[in-house]
Formats: C-alpha cells, sequence, structure tokens
C-alpha cells in the first residue's frame, strides 16, 4: 500500500509515491567465504600477497595528486616491462578484451584491411573485432597447433600492404608462441602497424616493444604479472599515435578512444577527466610492476623457463605429450598437453578440483576437447606448485587404468566442467 508522499522522512520529489519495500531478495547478512584453490590454468593465476594487500589500501580519488602520482608510477613500470621509451603507455581499465578492443578501434578505421595472424581463438576474436570496426580482415590461419609461419605472413603483406598486422605472441587456446622476429622491420617496410597480443605472455617470455618494432601491444594484469583481473596493460609507438591522430573518422567507441583515455594518463602534457579509474585494481598493478622491478626481468623469462622445462620433465616421464609438436612454437606459460586415448579428460580436471583444490583447465577453441592447458604464470610459477601438478596428473590418470603405452590420440571430447 502506497504511503504518502507528504511529511516523509525521505527525498521523493512531489507526486512520487513510496510504496512499501519488497524484502523477498534481501540476503541474509552473513561473511563472503571463498574456497582457498590453486589457480594453475590458463588464468586468472593467484595473486601475489602483496599485490592482494596494496588493493586493500584506503581509497584516493581520481584525480587527486597522490592518485596522479601512483598513474605516473604504473607508467614507469610499464616502460620497463614494455622495453620502451615511449610515453603512450597506460592501464585500460578492463580485461585483456578492454585492451584487445582498444588496439583495434584506435588502430583500424573503416575500409582498412588488417592481416590477421590467426593461430587460436585470439586470432579469430580480433578478425570478430576488425569486422565490427569496418576492417576488411584477412584471416591467415595456422595450421593447426602451429604458429605462423614468417613466409606467409611476408606474402600476405605484400600482396594486401594492410593498414595493420596482427599477431598473439602467446595463444592461451593451442599453446603457441609466435615469434615476432623481423616482423617490426617488414610491417615498416610496408607501411603496416604491428599490433600484439601479450595477454598471457608479457612477462614470462622476452619482449622488446622498440627494438622489435611494435607499434600497438595489449596485455593482461592476471597472467604472468599476478595482479587480479581488471587492467589491461597498453602501448603505442609514435607510429600508432600518428595513425590515431590522422583518422579520417572518430574512434567508434569512447571508452577506450585513445584521444581521451590518453589524455587522463597525461599523454598529451595535461590530465583530463574521461572516466573514474579503479583505484584499488590501479593500487594492485603498481605493486605488480614494483614486483617485476625488484625480481628483473631476465630473472622473470629465466624462471618460466626453468619451471617450463621442469613441468614437461615430470609430464614426460608419465608419458604424456605436447599438443604442439615443434618445440620452437610451444609456449611455456600455458601449456597445451594432449589427452590420451581412452581417458577422460574431464574427469582427471574433476579430480585435480576435487583431491587437491587445484585447477587444471579444459581445451578451448581449436583445442576444445583434445588437450589440458596447465598455466606456468607469475607467483604460481613454483616447483612446488609443479609437483602438486604432476601429482594430480599420476594419480588422477591411475584412477582411470591410465598406462603409459597408451595411444596419445583420441577424437575431440566434451569438456564442460561443472565444478562444485
Amino acid at each position: 500500500m502506497a504511503q504518502p508522499s507528504e511529511n516523509s522522512a525521505y527525498s521523493q520529489r512531489p507526486g512520487e509515491t513510496v510504496p512499501e519495500i519488497s524484502d523477498k531478495d534481501r540476503a541474509t547478512p552473513s561473511p563472503l567465504k571463498i574456497p582457498t584453490r590453486l589457480l594453475m590454468g590458463p588464468g586468472p593465476t593467484n595473486s601475489h600477497p602483496r599485490v592482494l594487500t596494496a588493493q586493500a589500501l584506503p581509497l584516493l580519488g581520481h584525480l587527486h595528486p597522490p592518485f596522479l602520482a601512483i598513474m605516473d608510477e604504473i607508467q614507469q613500470g610499464l616502460r620497463y616491462l614494455f622495453q620502451t621509451t615511449s610515453p603512450y603507455v597506460l592501464l585500460v581499465s578492463g580485461t585483456g578484451h578492454a585492451g584487445m578492443e582498444a588496439a583495434i578501434a584506435n588502430c583500424i578505421e573503416p575500409g582498412d584491411t588488417i592481416v590477421v595472424a590467426n593461430a587460436g581463438i585470439w586470432g579469430q576474436r580480433v578478425c570478430d573485432l576488425s569486422e565490427r570496426y569496418g576492417g576488411k580482415v584477412v584471416n591467415l590461419e595456422a595450421a593447426p597447433a602451429a604458429a605462423v609461419k614468417l613466409d606467409a605472413i611476408k606474402a600476405s603483406l605484400e600482396q594486401h600492404k594492410p593498414a595493420a598486422l596482427f599477431l598473439c605472441q602467446g595463444e592461451s587456446s593451442t599453446g603457441v608462441h609466435q615469434s615476432l622476429a623481423g616482423l617490426g622491420e617488414l610491417c615498416h617496410k610496408h607501411n603496416t602497424l604491428l599490433l600484439v597480443d601479450t595477454v598471457c605472455s608479457l612477462g614470462g617470455v622476452p619482449f622488446f616493444a622498440d627494438d622489435w618494432g611494435v607499434d600497438c601491444m595489449y596485455s593482461g594484469s592476471q597472467k604472468c604479472l599476478s595482479a587480479p583481473p581488471g587492467a589491461a596493460p597498453f602501448f603505442m609507438s609514435d607510429r600508432a599515435l600518428k595513425k590515431l591522430k590522422g583518422r579520417k573518422t572518430k574512434v567508434a567507441t569512447y571508452n577506450l578512444d585513445m584521444n581521451l583515455v590518453g589524455d587522463y594518463w597525461g599523454w598529451y602534457g595535461r590530465r583530463w577527466y574521461h572516466h573514474t579509474g579503479p583505484i584499488s585494481t590501479w593500487y594492485g598493478m603498481r605493486e605488480a610492476l614494483a614486483i617485476v622491478a625488484e625480481q628483473g626481468l631476465h630473472a622473470m623469462w629465466r624462471r618460466h623457463t626453468e619451471m617450463g622445462k621442469y613441468l614437461w620433465a615430470g609430464l614426460n616421464e608419465i608419458g604424456l605429450e605436447p599438443y604442439v609438436q615443434d618445440p620452437t612454437d610451444r609456449l611455456i606459460t600455458v601449456n597445451t598437453i594432449r589427452v590420451p586415448k581412452d581417458i577422460d579428460a574431464v574427469k582427471l580436471i574433476k579430480f585435480a578440483m576435487d583431491k587437491f583444490s587445484l585447477e587444471i583447465s579444459a581445451g578451448l577453441g581449436p583445442s576444445a576437447g583434445q588437450v589440458w592447458r596447465v598455466g606456468l604464470m607469475g607467483y604460481n610459477a613454483t616447483p612446488a606448485n609443479i609437483e602438486l601438478v604432476l601429482t594430480a596428473f599420476r594419480q588422477g590418470l591411475a584412477e582411470q587404468g591410465y598406462s603409459k603405452s597408451q595411444p596419445k590420440t583420441q577424437n575431440p571430447q566434451e569438456t564442460r566442467v561443472d565444478y562444485q
């Protein structure tokens, strides 16, 4: 029954009635309970404790000088991580997908041709995004479980003279590591921008934005950087910024327009309000980048390489084989492991979770139903965690009567997992 508006203790406007409040969906107060799990899939990884602690610090205003100073520290940390002197670095407010869309939205105009070196689901999604922004897509597909070959890229650039070439350095759906060797020089020769996805590779394998001639790059916070999802490290070169400033059409997204977002980050000599930055998320990223600086890139890359060798030594001993046959195409941060014949992939995944609270993931996109995926990224890339993964494989396979001499291939399986 409506209550009269007059003499109310509330701030409704004249003529607005205040009906009885429904408590149907009013929750019973209770503390939030989260199970503890070791996330050894393709991401997110477990966050570094220092990052989680930083995110609990008191909020500042998104334009307060102390917060702008934190943004400056983040940009310094990004320049070290990217190995660039470019001032055009920032965090996109969103996950890696937001970084992907920012790269395409700002670097591709309607009618532009983009060659997509497609080695998995992220190449597929860039094809989709580019079409949505009016780009003409040349889908250069790799052979299954392999990188796109340099000769094929060269031929495509020579034929199509595209505005941009896209590659995913670390393709987490297939476990493919795409080489960037020689591509910057090749793109410069054809007046083509080089766009690179490093979501699951940045911090785990070498990347040199300036020396390798990269023009636009995006990544993710929740992989090798061991921060929660929600921030996408982003870079543009002078060439990419020139393309942005010389556009004939307005960038078709307000949220990701680097003419505007860059202004918030001081790209153009001032600080201009665009949106309220996710303050606690950026505290966490400032701390994650501080940890990167403390460890040093050489040490980070070396540790990820050593842990990859450690994992595969154990998997080979069990009798498991890589999905990516060519070692030069094989990614170390997200490892794809071929499911042997007559083994139920989902059953092993559930076994690992139920017994060890351990996440091992199924395949995705081209690898769906054919592989397990194990992530070795950031804070989680340690011998102890790898030993637990190997134990889960040994015990889970033994429960299914696995023999090391079993055939290693089978038809793709249904791989949807219903965790408890």
